[in-house]
């Protein structure tokens, strides 16, 4: 029966690490992601961003744009902020290339963090680069190396509401500092926090524009007890294999 689970592609990260006695660099992942996916049906396969990964899409049923550092600036036309200082250009490019893929395939998609941001970019939209600046507060990412949580607002009727069981109001798990500016292309915000920050974003549906599944969300769900974004992704890739 494993053989016939969905294969979900989870894109992964390429940094310095340290285990035994060796320091090299390393394809990365936080666990909690794989686990995720297997908890909730799927079978989870690393995508290392190197070039050319978007021909990995042909062997897989779905795809998580992973968290990770901030989007390259110049990627939608802004100078980089004192804050943005963590960049990984070759790892927006392979996740830009594959994105490009899933949209023209179907490809069922969630984004998470960074993976929301960086779909946004791919679609043309912008990112505010510390949005401390903005808010005035950092409750967003409170502590260094661990998560915080606050409150988002669900819209009505989004996709994303039916999968939180019609929830208007959902605790999150977060750890970010940029969100969100423009809109891209095609996209349509379904989740906000206290302070406006846009916390979720779904493709919009269109006569030009079906997608089984592409949804992302700034939190960090692959951490929380609550299963059901990686279970409706698992859901939509087996239904669309």
């Amino acid at each position: 029966m494993s053989a016939l689970k969905p294969v979900i592609g989870i894109s992964a990260a390429r940094e310095q690490a340290r285990w035994g006695e060796w320091d090299l660099p390393a394809i990365l992942l936080p666990q909690a992601y794989v686990d995720a996916v297997a908890a909730a049906g799927g079978v989870p396969v690393l995508l290392p961003p190197v070039p050319g990964i978007e021909a990995a899409l042909s062997r897989v049923d779905g795809l998580v744009f992973a968290g990770g550092p901030d989007v390259e600036p110049a990627r939608y036309g802004a100078e980089p902020d004192p804050a943005t200082i963590v960049i990984r250009p070759e790892r927006d490019a392979a996740e830009v290339a594959l994105f490009g893929a899933v949209l023209g395939d179907g490809l069922p998609v969630l984004g998470v963090c960074r993976g929301m941001q960086l779909m946004n970019v791919a679609l043309g939209g912008t990112l505010v680069q510390h949005l401390p600046d903005l808010v005035g507060h950092d409750r967003h990412s409170p502590t260094r190396g661990a998560m915080g949580e606050h409150k988002v607002q669900v819209a009505r009727g989004s996709r994303l509401a039916t999968l939180v069981g019609a929830q208007t109001s959902l605790a999150v798990a977060t750890h970010h500092h940029q969100s969100i500016g423009r809109l891209g292309g095609g996209l349509v915000a379904t989740a906000w926090a206290e302070d406006g920050t846009i916390e979720a974003v779904e493709l919009e549906a269109g006569p030009d524009r079906r997608h089984p599944f592409l949804m992302a969300v700034q939190w960090h769900p692959e951490t929380a007890p609550d299963l059901s974004l990686f279970r409706a992704l698992v859901q939509a890739a087996a239904a669309s294999r």
